[in-house]
């Protein structure tokens, strides 16, 4: 009889134990999904400069670091013009890639083998 009572309350602690641990993989699947949502980085802005021309206007929207870039002037007087009476300034394009010419057509010598 004693052997009965036992073995009955052991399978009540295991029945118990797996009643507390059933929900833990959808837990363990939720924490995990909550902690790669938190850890990711948030998606990489685009370029702000335009590499084709040589003069941007930095344009300040409020905050310290609340500003953006509209990089579509050939020179400092056209920025100048466009940021009169605005919270901007002009910069120099540190990404401008100079005019574009064309390339001469070299011929290529024959290599001695």
């Amino acid at each position: 009889m004693t052997q009965w009572l036992g073995a009955s309350l052991l399978l009540q602690e295991v029945w118990e134990i797996r009643m507390k641990l059933r929900d833990a993989p959808a837990t363990a699947t939720a924490l995990t999904i909550l902690a790669a949502t938190i850890a990711l980085p948030a998606p990489a802005r685009a370029q702000t400069y335009d590499p084709s021309y040589p003069v941007c206007l930095q344009i300040y929207q409020g905050g310290i670091a609340d500003f953006y870039f509209e990089c579509r002037y050939q020179t400092m007087a056209q920025c100048a013009a466009s940021a009169s009476g605005r919270s901007a300034q002009c910069v120099v394009n540190p990404y401008y890639g100079g005019p574009k010419t064309k390339r001469s057509k070299r011929q290529k010598r024959p290599q001695p083998y």
